[in-house]
């Protein structure tokens, strides 16, 4: 079992460190009172997850000064165990309570925002240096991503899901897609009597079209200008990227291109076909 627990300042991204591991498959869990680690790990380990991230701030009360202690007994209790605390600096932090407009979660009608930061810093300074320590002051929420990523040795090309989507131009292009490529200049096996009722899917269609070098070098093309942006798309953080493939009606070209890509790509990535004019 891998167990992360995350910790830090109100405002110094413990949020966008979450949903990180939640993207990569990690069970999450807010606002935990540390003394409930033990009996929680307990409990999910026996329910057979195997990937558990734990928020664990000053939210938790007083329970926080005992998170030194639970830290050794965690570690005896699972195989991976890592622990991140976030910081900043207090004028990034007041910046960022003023932009969204948030009530610190020791503020009160007693004390500034200035006064609760610095509480706060107090009260979490023993378990500051329990692990790794990212200062996230003056970064963007991608940058935070990317060094979690890291941190956390995620393989982020294979967090990406690629959906292969196969269309017809004749009832529009899908809303949901990212890039578009037209196949209408194939050779069309619509006009073949005995392919027309059949799809890209069925052996016949695919023996016809495997016979034009075209089709292959089209495929090749798409398949090469996909995998040199595959990066770039991953770098930006996202979770899905569409790409859809479109010939006259849906049926034969697209939809054989679509199937093609799918099966090259998925040693790469999470891959998803669909077609989009049939079932």
């Amino acid at each position: 079992m891998q167990l992360v627990l995350i910790s830090g300042l109100s405002g110094s991204g413990k949020s966008v460190a979450l949903n990180v591991m939640e993207d990569s498959g990690h069970y999450v869990v807010d606002n935990l009172p540390a003394t409930l680690l033990p009996q929680l790990v307990s409990h999910l380990r026996a329910a057979g997850y195997q990937k558990v991230a734990v928020a664990v701030d000053v939210r938790s009360g007083a329970s926080i000064a005992a998170l030194p202690r639970q830290v050794e007994s965690l570690r005896n209790m699972v195989d991976d165990f890592r622990f991140l605390f976030l910081d900043a600096r207090d004028d990034t932090l007041i910046a960022r309570f003023s932009e969204t407009r948030r009530r610190h979660p020791l503020g009160d009608d007693c004390m500034t925002l200035a006064e609760a930061i610095a509480k706060e810093r107090e009260a979490l300074e023993p378990i500051s240096e329990l692990g790794q320590r990212f200062d996230t002051s003056d970064i963007a929420a991608n940058t935070l991503r990317n060094w979690v990523k890291q941190f956390m040795n995620l393989d982020a090309g294979s967090q990406i899901t690629l959906l292969f989507q196969s269309f017809g131009f004749k009832h529009g292009i899908p809303v949901d897609a990212d890039l578009v490529f037209d196949v209408r200049c194939l050779p069309n096996p619509h006009y073949d009597p005995v392919l027309r009722p059949l799809t890209g899917r069925d052996q016949p269609v695919i023996d016809f079209l495997e016979k034009v070098p075209e089709v292959e070098r089209m495929i090749y093309d798409i398949q090469g200008f996909v995998a040199s942006w595959l990066p770039a798309y991953v770098h930006d953080n996202r979770s899905y990227l569409t790409i859809a493939i479109g010939c006259t009606g849906g049926q034969h070209r697209s939809v054989y291109v679509a199937e093609q890509l799918g099966a090259r790509f998925r040693e790469h990535a999470r891959v998803l076909v669909r077609h989009r004019s049939f079932k």
